[in-house]
Order: structure tokens, then C-alpha cells, then sequence
């Protein structure tokens, strides 16, 4: 998509994060404090990016995931904006910015992925099949 329909298509402050490298409010945005079952895709391509088994509540404001639900569309790349050294998140397919990856999480690969909301769009489990994600049923 163009920037100009990404502009039609989106919010402003979708646009800001997925297009921007923006981040939203933490504790103010959609998903943070949301655990319904179900997988969250990119608010772009549609592609699956986490599954709610893998959420869980960092105390950082921000929706915090495990691990990726499909790890090849996700990528990482070094960033030192903001005087700091992270790993930022991106979707593969629409090349989104998604937030950033930090090595203080639970499980056997101690990943935090701090995820903007507004990067994502939710699809309830019970929705899944009708919204086309049909292989993702049989995940819960």
C-alpha cells in the first residue's frame, strides 16, 4: 500500500507507530490489559503475529508476549534511537514497526516482546475460522 492509502486505511496513531517507528501511551492503549483467548495479526497484513497462551502482564503498559505465534514473521533489527541500544520488532510482510524484544521475560528464552496495540488488530478464538484463521483453532 501507498503511504497515501496507508493514511485512509489507518489512524493516526496506527500510522504513527506501524509507519513512524512511534510508540504508544503505555497503560492507555487497547490491548494491554486484555487476555481473552485468541491471536492478535498485524493491523496491515493480517498476519498472525502472537497468540494470547503466549500474553502475559509485564507491568509495563504495553501488550507483552513470550514468544511470536509464527516466528519467521517477525523480524529483528538493532536500534540505537533514543539514546538507547534495543532490538526492534517488525512485521515481515507489511514491515511494520511493532515495538521492541528485551531479554527479561518468563520461559525458556526469557523473551519480553513489548508490542504497540496499535500495531495489532485482535481476533477472538470463536472468530477465528469465520475471519479466515482457521488453522489457529486447534491452538486452544
Amino acid at each position: 500500500m501507498s503511504k497515501e492509502e496507508l493514511k485512509n486505511k489507518l489512524t493516526p496513531l496506527q500510522y504513527h507507530v506501524t509507519q513512524e517507528n512511534g510508540t504508544e501511551p503505555p497503560h492507555h492503549n487497547e490491548y494491554d490489559q486484555q487476555f481473552n483467548e485468541g491471536i492478535y495479526v498485524d493491523i496491515i497484513s493480517g498476519k498472525p503475529l502472537f497468540s494470547s497462551k503466549d500474553k502475559y502482564d509485564a507491568g509495563c503498559g504495553w501488550p507483552s508476549f513470550s514468544k511470536p505465534i509464527d516466528g519467521p514473521e517477525v523480524t529483528e533489527h538493532f536500534d540505537e534511537s533514543h539514546g538507547m541500544r534495543r532490538t526492534e520488532v517488525r512485521s515481515k510482510t507489511a514491515n511494520s514497526h511493532l515495538g521492541h524484544v528485551f531479554p527479561d521475560g518468563p520461559g525458556p528464552d526469557g523473551l519480553r516482546y513489548c508490542i504497540n496495540s496499535a500495531a495489532l488488530r485482535f481476533i477472538p478464538k470463536e472468530k477465528l475460522q469465520e475471519e479466515g484463521y482457521s488453522e489457529y483453532v486447534s491452538h486452544f
